[in-house]
């Protein structure tokens, strides 16, 4: 009888790119969600090492670098003979770090069975983000040890084609210096980029004599392109273009409601921030709602009108709770206030029979809703699953219309805790450049829990009763769509952010007290 082989784990040389988790590979991915342990060193970027968290698996252990090469690659190897799978995560590409070679040399010699995975380097990231081709001869330098460096050499790459160099801003100084030993013009164009495809990537352009100053300001690791390619980054450079590039965006909601509206504002290069300012909770008592899932099995209704994603979610859940399914809406006719609802709703595979097609709230729908006809309509009574909170204008419009309405409340809506003091002074202060308010409950309870936004943040709402709340409560409404949807809320913030740089290049703004203010400074100023 033989006994069972013992399986043998890898130890994977994992390149994570320079900073966007987007740039990350499919091997990279699968390496890191198979890993039981994950080493990183502290060059690994913050977002890389947080989503590489989100990613592992649970009872995988993370720890940080702090021995030898020697001593870690000893240590990984031990792992993976003990039949682990080792994933070390690596800022950028694999070899331009010779600690990261000494650890993968000594993991050969000690017989681990090891894997190499490249990631995108900080050179070619910045390349493509900033908008700096490399000429046909490029050279890439990672400075770790300045000394070494010969100036002829750092010269006659220069003269070649474009050079560009990974650098600590601490030796920018010895290598402007190196630099004009070995005979490159002090005119020639340098680029300085911190923080690359980062949501704070920055890049400034100067010259070999003033690139030091240039990057005043700068912390950490820097890329410079020195040479062909400059030139280029006017036309071509679109990370750092973006229309919200750098803005700071509250969203008064809970990260299960906040996700997409995050997603869609990085992509416009905002950095958005999710504080909640309401929570959801069950109605008090259930019997309202036990007696309208059984009225919808009944076919007691000719409607159902849902006006908000929180209501179409109480319906599904009473479905399951009851062992039903879509099937229960057949015969019955679906109604959305707006296009976010009646997505929630098609993701249940079911399609609504109708929108407002113009405004999106409860005075568009009405204005589409048909009136109830005694001869062709059999059932002459709607659903209405809302908020506790909500408003009598739907209820009223459709009783108008000759419906009987079963006005039900599906959830409760309460304010949240306040978020953490410095969320709180960051409202009152203006450390947000913009806050987008989807509903006027999130107006009120934003005021109520955390305070009013800063008359110089930029004020974005959804809709027509949203706008009416915030000048209510002493708001300017610089930005609201057409059409009440998130998508639309978002594009309508982006146009006012374009609309206020082309002000900004004409000159500088001037603030409501009369003050003059040009710079990155003048786009909190109306």
């Amino acid at each position: 009888m033989t006994s069972a082989r013992k399986l043998v784990g890898r130890v994977q040389f994992v390149g994570t790119g320079p900073g966007d988790p987007g740039l990350l590979t499919k091997r990279a991915l699968d390496a890191i969600e198979d890993a039981d342990y994950l080493f990183y060193d502290r060059a690994l970027p913050q977002q890389i090492l947080d989503h590489a968290k989100s990613l592992a698996k649970a009872d995988a252990r993370v720890s940080l670098v702090e021995a030898s090469p020697t001593e870690q690659a000893k240590n990984m190897t031990a792992h993976s003979k003990e039949g682990f799978n080792v994933a070390r995560l690596v800022a950028g590409d694999i070899y331009p770090h010779r600690m990261v070679q000494a650890e993968i040399k000594t993991a050969s010699a000690e017989g681990a069975r090891f894997e190499v995975l490249p990631g995108m380097s900080h050179a070619q990231a910045v390349s493509v983000y900033a908008g700096m081709p490399p000429s046909p001869i490029r050279t890439v330098i990672d400075i770790e040890d300045i000394a070494a460096l010969e100036p002829q050499m750092l010269s006659d790459a220069v003269n070649r084609g474009s050079l560009t160099v990974t650098a600590d801003v601490a030796d920018l100084g010895s290598l402007r210096d190196i630099l004009l030993a070995g005979g490159v013009s002090g005119d020639t164009a340098v680029a300085v980029t911190g923080d690359a495809t980062g949501e704070t990537e920055y890049t400034t352009t100067s010259s070999v004599d003033t690139f030091v100053e240039a990057a005043l300001g700068y912390a950490g690791q820097v890329v410079l392109t020195i040479g062909a390619g400059v030139e280029d980054r006017a036309e071509l450079g679109w990370w750092e273009s973006r229309p919200l590039y750098g803005w700071k965006v509250l969203i008064p909601r809970t990260k299960e409601q906040a996700g997409a509206m995050s997603a869609r504002l990085r992509a416009y290069g905002a950095i958005p921030c999710e504080v909640p300012t309401i929570a959801v909770e069950p109605p008090r008592t259930p019997a309202q709602m036990e007696r309208a899932i059984k009225g919808l099995v009944d076919g007691r209704f000719a409607w159902i009108v849902f006006t908000s994603a929180n209501a179409v979610k109480a319906i599904w859940e009473k479905f399951q709770e009851h062992g039903l399914d879509a099937r229960a809406f057949g015969g019955l006719k679906i109604a959305c206030i707006g296009e976010a609802t009646a997505e929630k709703v098609r993701s249940f595979g079911i399609e609504p029979e109708l929108l407002p097609t113009g405004q999106q709230s409860s005075e568009g729908l009405l204005e589409v809703f048909p009136p109830h006809d005694p001869v062709l309509d059999l059932v002459g009574r709607v659903l209405l699953p809302r908020a506790d909170i909500a408003t009598e204008t739907l209820v009223a419009g459709l009783q108008d219309r000759g419906w009987e309405v079963d006005d039900v409340t599906a959830y409760r809506t309460v304010r949240a805790s306040p978020p953490a003091a410095e969320i709180r002074d960051a409202i009152k202060s203006g450390g947000f450049d913009a806050v987008l308010f989807t509903s006027s409950s999130t107006v009120r309870n934003l005021v109520g829990i955390a305070g009013k936004p800063h008359q110089r943040t930029v004020v974005a709402t959804i809709g027509p009763h949203t706008a009416e709340t915030a000048t209510e409560f002493g708001l300017r409404v610089d930005a609201k769509p057409e059409r009440a949807a998130v998508p639309d809320l978002i594009e309508s913030l982006a146009d006012y952010a374009v609309e206020l740089k082309k002000r900004l290049a004409e000159g500088p703004i001037k603030t409501r007290r009369g003050a003059k203010v040009q710079g990155p400074t003048a786009l909190r100023f109306r």
